[in-house]
């Protein structure tokens, strides 16, 4: 699943209602997702690349094995979280986005 329109750059799914929804290995490389309800939302494999999420809540999450690499997720809640050693970005780190 790719989220990016054609020509029109990323998606915009800000304050979207996502919750408990499965994203898996979904890409929302660079999707405007700030302030977005991801509680329970399944991010496994997700590709994340300079996606917003600042401010969004990620309680429960399932971030394993997400590429968040220059995602923003300043304000996020990441209460309860799943992250694993493959979150992040490929080599390890997470570029200029910290936890």
């Amino acid at each position: 699943m790719d989220w990016n329109v054609d020509d029109q750059g990323p998606a915009d799914l800000h304050d979207a209602q996502l919750s408990g929804v499965n994203l898996s290995h979904a890409d929302l490389s660079g999707v405007n997702l700030r302030g977005a309800n991801l509680s329970g939302v399944n991010l496994s494999g997700a590709q994340l690349w300079s996606a917003d999420l600042s401010s969004a809540d990620l309680s429960g999450a399932n971030l394993s094995g997400a590429q968040l690499c220059s995602a923003d997720v300043s304000g996020a809640n990441l209460t309860g979280a799943l992250m694993n050693s493959e979150t992040g970005c490929p080599g390890g780190g997470y570029g200029p986005c910290a936890f």
